[in-house]
C-alpha cells in the first residue's frame, strides 16, 4: 500500500494511494492513522485535487553519513568501520513539490538521494532479526547539504539541519520486503540530467545494521526517519534547479531551489 498524507479544503488526511498512471491516481481516505489499525473510508478523492504533504512529520529523523564507499571517497572520505550517524530536526522536512530554500550562509549546496525507512512502531534494542518489524515503509529522500559549511564547521548541525534540507515522499510504500528495499535503484535529476545513479544494495551497513545501531542508544517513535545514505554523484544545486530523487518501486521526490526569502 502506499499511503500519503494530503491537505484538502484546509483538512490534513492520510490516504492509500490507489492506481498506477500518474493522470488517474486517487486517494482513499484513511479512517485513523496509519501506526495503528485503520479503515479505508471508501471515500477518494483525484490526487491532482489535493496537496500532497511529507509523508509523516517525524520526531527525529535519524541519517547516516558515508554508508556507500563510492560517495565517501568522491568527497575524499574514509570509508567509516561502523554506522556514522548524525540527526536532522523536524524543521528541516519538507513534502514533494515544497521549495528548498538555498540558505543564505552558503555558497555551496548539494542534493543527496537517499532512501528513507519510516519506522511503524516505538521500538528500542531492536535485533537485527526483528528489524522488519519495526518498519511502516520506505520513501525518497533528499540530504541536501550546504557543503561548505560542513567543511568549514567540522560537524553538521547547520550543514544538514537548516529548514527546507530534508525533503521526504511522494508517499510511504508499505508492501514492500525488506530485502527488496536493499536492491532497489536509486537516481537523481537535476533539470532532468541523471546526477547520481546506484543501487541500495551498494550500502556498506544494511538497513538491519543501521537500525539495530541506533536503538542500542535511543528510542525510536512511530513517524521517525532513518536515512540510510546515499550513492556517488553528490553535487550542486542552483537557485531555479529542479532536483527529482526516484526510488525503484516507491516514486518520484521533485522540488524546486529558490533563494530563501
Amino acid at each position: 500500500m502506499r499511503i500519503a498524507r494530503f491537505s484538502i479544503d484546509g483538512n490534513v488526511a492520510f490516504g492509500a494511494v490507489e492506481g498506477e498512471k500518474p493522470d488517474e491516481l486517487v486517494l482513499d481516505i484513511i479512517k485513523g492513522i496509519p501506526f495503528a489499525d485503520f479503515e479505508l473510508s471508501g471515500t477518494k478523492v483525484p490526487l491532482n485535487k489535493v496537496r500532497l504533504l511529507p509523508p509523516v512529520l517525524p520526531n527525529k529523523v535519524v541519517a547516516f553519513g558515508r554508508n556507500y564507499a563510492e560517495h565517501a571517497r568522491e568527497l575524499g572520505n574514509e570509508v567509516p568501520d561502523a554506522p556514522f550517524a548524525f540527526f536532522k530536526p523536524s524543521t528541516s522536512v519538507i513534502g514533494p513539490g515544497d521549495e528548498i530554500q538555498y540558505p543564505s550562509f552558503s555558497e555551496e549546496l548539494h542534493h543527496e538521494a537517499e532512501l528513507a525507512v519510516v519506522i511503524g512502531r516505538m521500538c528500542r534494542e531492536v535485533p537485527r532479526e526483528r528489524v522488519k518489524d519495526v518498519i511502516l515503509g520506505y520513501t525518497c529522500a533528499n540530504d541536501i547539504t550546504a557543503r561548505d559549511v560542513q567543511r568549514r564547521e567540522k560537524q553538521w548541525a547547520r550543514a544538514k539541519g537548516f529548514d527546507t534540507s530534508c525533503p521526504l515522499g511522494p508517499w510511504v510504500e508499505t508492501d514492500m520486503e525488506i530485502a527488496t528495499a536493499a536492491d532497489l535503484t536509486i537516481q537523481l535529476t537535476v533539470n532532468g540530467q541523471q546526477r547520481q545513479l546506484g543501487r541500495t544494495s551498494e550500502m556498506i551497513h544494511s538497513i538491519e545494521d543501521l537500525i539495530a545501531d541506533i536503538t542500542e542508544a535511543m528510542t525510536l517513535l512511530p513517524g521517525d526517519v532513518i536515512l540510510t545514505g546515499t550513492p556517488a554523484g553528490v553535487g550542486p544545486l542552483a537557485v531555479g534547479d529542479e532536483v527529482s530523487v526516484s526510488i525503484e518501486g516507491i516514486g518520484t521526490l521533485t522540488n524546486k531551489v529558490v533563494k530563501r526569502g
